[in-house]
């Protein structure tokens, strides 16, 4: 089912990702089968999910694949269109808009559901627009791919700084966490939340290994570097490729770790 309204903003970094839809669908990975059992042991059958940021339908899928109707808002109209051509299914209802802003029946839904797109809503929506949608007892399910520290990356990361840098992209703000150190801030916000309770956060560890190709492709599929000046991007991607091949042996692992927190509301 399809559905588009009126979205975004002139120059929204959520919409740098439309430009890259057929990478993004390539080369993003998908979720452990461990966290959708996990999470539809909470669910009742044939769960009503509004999913939230689906992307080209890498959790989507599975969604589907467990018996859920699910309703994706999605921002991006070429994400919304590979994601439609991916997984045509009657259960499936897609939406061109800003979950902000779309209208949804007040408590429709048993599941509000986002993997690796929360952090885009504004603190506010988080709690707010799942309180609205959420039937009571209804669950708030966040995925959070959060890369870790690990010698599983064999030095890489720390290696490759130099690189960032001399293109003005080194990482700024607090040092990856250790695996056991995961504490996603969606865990906080529901925690603070007197609508919520029964939080809890679940890991899992999901490292994701890739050639030097694969790698710069995966840089093409994040914002910061769409947002890049198109030579500066190029030369970014080069270089990082290039030097995988030279010091790594043409492949890198990232250390990952998925979290799914989630409550219930009421």
């Amino acid at each position: 089912m399809r559905q588009d309204v009126a979205v975004g903003r002139p120059g929204d970094i959520r919409l740098s990702f439309d430009g890259a839809a057929e990478i993004y669908d390539a080369i993003r990975p998908a979720y452990p089968a461990a966290m959708f059992d996990a999470l539809f042991e909470m669910l009742p059958r044939n769960p009503a999910v509004v999913e939230v940021g689906p992307g080209t339908g890498q959790a989507t899928r599975d969604l589907l694949a467990r018996g859920a109707v699910v309703h994706a808002i999605e921002i991006g109209p070429s994400m919304a269109a590979t994601l439609r051509s991916n997984l045509p299914s009657d259960r499936l209802r897609v939406t061109v808009a800003d979950f902000e802003q779309v209208a949804i029946a007040a408590g429709s839904a048993d599941a509000v559901f986002a993997s690796t797109a929360y952090h885009w809503i504004s603190p506010e929506a988080q709690a707010d627009r799942p309180a609205s949608i959420l039937r009571p007892g209804g669950v708030v399910a966040i995925v959070d791919l959060i890369q870790v520290e690990s010698p599983d990356d064999d030095g890489f990361f720390a290696a490759c700084q130099p690189i960032y840098e001399r293109y003005r992209q080194g990482h700024t703000g607090p040092p990856a966490p250790t695996r056991d150190a995961v504490d996603p801030a969606i865990r906080r916000m529901l925690s603070d939340d007197p609508r919520f309770h029964d939080v809890t956060v679940r890991r899992f560890d999901w490292n994701q290994t890739y050639t030097a190709g694969q790698y710069r492709q995966l840089m093409l599929s994040y914002s910061g570097t769409r947002m890049m000046d198109e030579r500066d991007r190029s030369g970014l991607v080069d270089d990082m490729a290039a030097f995988i091949d030279q010091h790594f042996a043409g492949s890198v692992t990232r250390p990952l770790v998925v979290a799914l927190t989630t409550a219930s509301l009421g």
